[in-house]
């Protein structure tokens, strides 16, 4: 009955924010590097963020310290939603949102300080990456659920973190989905909602690995990282600014040059991350050979994939500059 109510809760503070950000002009327009052609509502994810508020309270205020830093890179991230900040602030914003959470994680050990430096930059980049993915309606709603579906399932038997936690940014992703997982999305998640999500996500699996000593459980988040992270190498290749928008992400060039419709593409992306995350769990093989193989087969699909057909894109770009 309980996560009825807070069902019903998020639906109507998703609705209310529509028109928060209706009034305020909180809107997202396309441009030659987006991947959507009409205005749309930015910043619906801020429902992960009020997620996450609810859970807090009805927990008796469990997991403070996380909370908090979700609350700093939550707040941030909106704020960059509506008006820029500075890349400076919103790294700011993220290393403390971290060092909270790995307080709250129990790692900061001063004896083992170069692996909480080497965890902290790549948390950050995951954030970032997840933050990066953002491009298509339902990717990052649907891939999120992907993610956390087979936590919930190792939790029953692990009992790592909170299940009521686990339930409940179960449900913000439902509501989300429902506005943004279709053809006409009513809302795009914003930084608010990329970045949050990544964050709570993250808790989570930091969470898991802590309790069973196994880092190989980073491959939940595999499909993502390969293309995030291959997608950057190739950018340095050709010596791009990376901190400029662009259409060379996998998922971006399905849905903007072989015009797959973006549900289709979220699907898949959604589908792959899954039957990965299934493989780990039950596949008898050592998980770190299955992560180091899984690693191995995205790289080896995604350069396929841009040896066939990164050549739209590049006549995309012509066409654009004539």
């Amino acid at each position: 009955m309980i996560y009825a109510i807070i069902f019903a809760l998020l639906i109507l503070l998703e609705l209310a924010y529509f028109r928060i950000a209706d009034k305020f002009n909180i809107i997202d327009k396309p441009n030659l590097r987006s991947s959507h052609t009409s205005v749309t509502l930015r910043g619906g994810g801020i429902i992960f963020l009020l997620g996450a508020w609810i859970f807090w309270f009805f927990s008796g205020f469990e997991y403070s310290w996380f909370i908090l830093g979700l609350s700093l890179i939550g707040c941030v991230s909106f704020i960059d939603d509506i008006r820029s900040l500075p890349d400076s602030t919103r790294l700011v914003a993220q290393f403390v949102a971290m060092f909270l959470m790995f307080y709250q994680l129990g790692i900061l050990n001063p004896h083992d300080w170069w692996i909480v430096i080497v965890a902290l930059i790549v948390c950050v980049g995951i954030v970032n990456a997840y933050n990066f993915m953002d491009g298509i309606n339902g990717i990052t709603g649907g891939y999120s659920i992907a993610v956390l579906l087979p936590m919930i399932y190792l939790n029953t038997g692990y009992n790592y973190i909170s299940m009521q936690y686990l339930f409940i940014v179960a449900l913000s992703l439902m509501v989300f989905c429902f506005f943004n997982f279709r053809k006409k999305a009513k809302c795009f998640a914003g930084d608010v909602g990329s970045i949050s999500i990544a964050f709570i996500l993250l808790f989570a699996l930091g969470k898991l690995i802590l309790k069973t000593g196994d880092f190989a459980y980073i491959v939940f988040l595999a499909v993502y990282g390969a293309d995030a992270v291959l997608t950057i190498c190739h950018r340095i290749i050709l010596h791009e600014n990376l901190g400029e928008a662009h259409r060379k992400h996998a998922y971006q060039i399905m849905a903007n040059e072989l015009k797959i419709p973006h549900t289709v593409v979220a699907s898949s992306y959604m589908a792959l991350q899954l039957i990965i995350s299934t493989g780990l769990i039950y596949l008898p093989i050592n998980h770190y050979l299955y992560l180091g193989i899984t690693i191995a087969v995205l790289a080896g699909c995604y350069l396929i994939f841009m040896r066939k057909y990164y050549y739209l894109h590049i006549a995309y770009l012509k066409n654009r500059h004539q």
